[in-house]
């Protein structure tokens, strides 16, 4: 049997009964670029989406591969499909009414003035500290007044409460534990993953609801 696609204004209604309407306009606006869609960037997205950000921009160049399935938000049927692709199916299937751009290819100091210079908020979720340094060195040369959500140390099975949110720059944010990596013995697991994940959507969202009121207040003075 066939199911009926909700309305734009039933998922808006579905998310006022939770939000205020300002809350929803500001959310709904808000453009966000996800850089790596794997354990991090996956469920980042996912949160983002349910909480009812507008517009998302995923960016990855990689396959959903078999050892993918442990901790990232992929499924078998996603096998063998771009990571871009097989995410904006899911999050299609949240909110058909959502904007999702797509950018199946590897992120390089050339190419991210290019890919990340619409967005609102950028969210590092790379696997190697290699690639977050490069995109974090990057964006604050070329994006000083962006703000970057950033992730480093979810490692292994350890305290969810060692995973907090910090402040390390004037538009940089930094969710992890800031130790754990993910040396022999200690690998990535779905719930520390899904937790520092958690952490950077829930900044994510924290900045976009307090932006308009960092301008109101600037503009009363």
């Amino acid at each position: 049997m066939e199911k009926r696609v909700p309305s734009r204004e039933e998922l808006q209604n579905a998310l006022l009964a939770r939000c205020t309407g300002e809350e929803v306009e500001r959310l709904g606006n808000a453009e966000v670029a996800v850089a790596g869609l794997g354990g991090l960037g996956s469920h980042v997205s996912v949160f983002l989406a349910r909480a009812g950000v507008g517009h998302l921009h995923l960016v990855d160049f990689d396959k959903v591969d078999l050892t993918n399935l442990n901790r990232q938000h992929y499924f078998i049927s996603h096998l063998g499909m771009d990571k871009t692709e097989a995410l904006k199916e899911q999050l299609l299937q949240i909110n058909p009414w959502l904007d999702i751009k797509t950018s199946c290819q590897r992120v390089t100091e050339e190419n991210i003035p290019r890919l990340f210079q619409n967005a609102d908020i950028i969210c590092e979720a790379f696997d190697r500290p290699e690639n977050k340094a490069m995109l974090v060195n990057r964006c604050l040369e070329l994006f000083p007044e962006k703000p970057l959500v950033c992730a480093s140390g979810m490692g292994g099975f350890g305290r969810s409460n060692a995973i907090v949110t910090r402040q390390v720059g004037r538009n940089l944010y930094l969710c992890g534990d800031g130790t754990s990596g993910i040396e022999e013995g200690q690998g990535l697991a779905a719930p520390r993953v899904a937790l520092c994940a958690a952490h950077e959507a829930n900044q994510i969202l924290e900045l976009i609801l307090n932006d308009r009121k960092k301008k109101e207040m600037r503009e009363e003075k």
